[in-house]
């Protein structure tokens, strides 16, 4: 938040949002009489002369309000960057039809987006991605924790807060996945290198279906084991707070664990996907037809059972794949599902 919108906050809305500024006003309660109005209007309805009097100035004092606020949220350890939720404002389908709700999504939340192929799935993530401002072909808009998104956000490579995976990812650089993870670590200045690289490369082999080793070279990962990689990379290392992952049913992942720790680094994770247990996974699903959103479905506690079921047979399918992968024969009796 700049001094500007700051300072014209009204003292009630810098209070309830930053409780600890409630010493800061009853030390100046011969300034600040008015909490329902803000600092500058209180200061602006004091008479000329009193303010002589009192030796006020009042951009002197604004500025140290402001400066006080800024060393506190830096004394406290708060972020005020931190990025809390993502609103997505109703746009248009490919036919014009105006979409019928808006869309408010927090850190922690799982969202499907579900729809025929072809239908836009892909569309909204791009949206999302690119932080649309009424400027795409659906006209929809992206809030930032309620707010106009920063420019910044927009364009600056550097400031980038949503990262993407999807399904095709292939590295072509000639490293080992110690020296690419070491690489991304420096260049997000990270001091605790060697522990960071140790966290990822152990959540990586936990999502994976085949182990590897820091020094294996990443031209050599096999698919399951790059996006693996990659989501672990961007859990633990990305500052990217909003995590969009475009089909990974085929990924040769643990999407379970995948999703888990996502939302334990506290990211907003919306996933484009055709798989019932992915869907079922998330906390609501979005439905996409015709290029706009139709409607959003919060998942019933009869579909958290259904996806029970669903999980089981997925991890029958499973133990027959590594009985091909072995060069055995299954058996009748492999059809029982435990």
């Amino acid at each position: 938040m700049n001094k500007n919108e700051f300072i014209n906050l009204t003292i009630n809305e810098v209070i309830n949002q930053y409780p600890f500024m409630d010493d800061y006003f009853n030390d100046n309660k011969h300034l600040f009489t008015n909490y329902d109005i803000s600092p500058v209007n209180n200061l602006n309805n004091i008479k000329e002369q009193e303010l002589e009097d009192l030796a006020i100035d009042v951009e002197l004092t604004l500025n140290h309000y402001f400066q006080y606020f800024l060393q506190m949220l830096e004394f406290l350890g708060i972020d005020e960057d931190k990025i809390n939720s993502l609103t997505i404002l109703k746009g248009y389908d490919k036919s014009g039809k105006a979409e019928e709700n808006d869309i408010k999504i927090s850190v922690g939340e799982i969202i499907a987006i579900v729809g025929p192929t072809g239908s836009g799935k892909s569309r909204l993530l791009a949206d999302i991605e690119w932080i649309a401002d009424k400027d795409t072909p659906t006209k929809r808009k992206i809030l930032i924790n309620d707010k106009e998104a920063d420019k910044k956000w927009r364009f600056s490579s550097g400031n980038k807060i949503v990262a993407q995976l999807s399904q095709n990812m292939n590295f072509v650089m000639d490293l080992s996945v110690k020296e690419f993870l070491e690489l991304h670590a420096n260049s997000r200045l990270v001091e605790n290198v060697d522990e960071i690289v140790s966290k990822i490369i152990i959540e990586a082999n936990y999502l994976a279906g085949e182990t590897f080793a820091l020094d294996t070279p990443i031209t050599s990962l096999s698919g399951g084991q790059s996006r693996a990689l990659m989501i672990a990379d961007t859990a633990i290392l990305s500052k990217s707070p909003i995590v969009l992952i475009d089909e990974i049913e085929n990924a040769g992942i643990d999407r379970k664990k995948a999703l888990a720790l996502l939302v334990k680094e506290e990211k907003i994770v919306l996933i484009a996907t055709h798989d019932p247990i992915l869907a079922l996974m998330a906390d609501k699903r979005i439905v996409i037809r015709n290029g706009g959103i139709s409607k959003i479905i919060e998942t019933t506690n009869e579909e958290k059972i259904m996806l029970q079921k669903l999980e089981e047979i997925d991890n029958f399918m499973m133990k027959q794949r590594q009985i091909i992968r072995l060069g055995e024969v299954i058996k009748l009796d492999s059809l029982i599902i435990d």
